[in-house]
């Protein structure tokens, strides 16, 4: 049990002595393009053109940027959301979709990355700037209930934790480039 909570704690501060304080979202800034490709279990099922667009709107008083999501075309699927800082030197910000779902995400070092639940689903989305031109985006998601539950046991005079573990459905990756 100790190394599990040392293990988390550790993570913890690495995510907070990781922020590079000024460049994140500054740096982003940018229109990001690529190629969205989906899996499931079966392999590669679809791919889909994508842009994600970060810029600073002037008219913000709070230091809000843009970030819109492009999926194909702006015609076709167009998602204008905003990001907004929360405690930008803890590295949390929220991505506000502008339709009174608001979450909070968090930059952790390069990847800034939101976890959440959705109609029955647990989905990880993480976007990661891998250099000054490249941004890797990532979708991993599987229903909530657990697939499996193990632990909850003494082994001697160590009390094992429960460890659930949640099923994969379905995994999404873009490689995007500034232009």
């Amino acid at each position: 049990m100790r190394f599990y909570i040392i293990c988390f704690s550790i993570f913890g501060l690495q995510c907070l002595s990781a922020q590079t304080p000024g460049t994140f979202p500054e740096s982003w800034q940018g229109d990001w393009t690529g190629t969205l490709d989906i899996f499931n279990g079966k392999g590669k099922v679809q791919s889909v053109a994508m842009t994600v667009e970060i810029h600073k709107i002037d008219t913000s008083k709070e230091g809000r940027y843009t970030f819109g999501l492009v999926y194909d075309s702006k015609e076709k699927d167009w998602r204008p959301y905003e990001l907004v800082p929360v405690a930008p030197e803890k590295g949390i910000w929220k991505v506000d979709e502008k339709n009174s779902i608001v979450m909070e995400s968090y930059l952790c070092g390069p990847k800034l990355m939101c976890w959440f639940v959705v109609q029955g689903s647990r989905v990880l989305c993480t976007y990661e700037k891998t250099d000054d031109q490249t941004m890797v985006f990532e979708v991993m998601s599987g229903m909530e209930k657990e697939a499996s539950s193990t632990g909850n046991t003494k082994q001697g005079e160590e009390d094992i934790p429960e460890v659930k573990t949640y099923p994969f459905s379905v995994f999404q990756r873009a490689t995007l480039k500034r232009q």
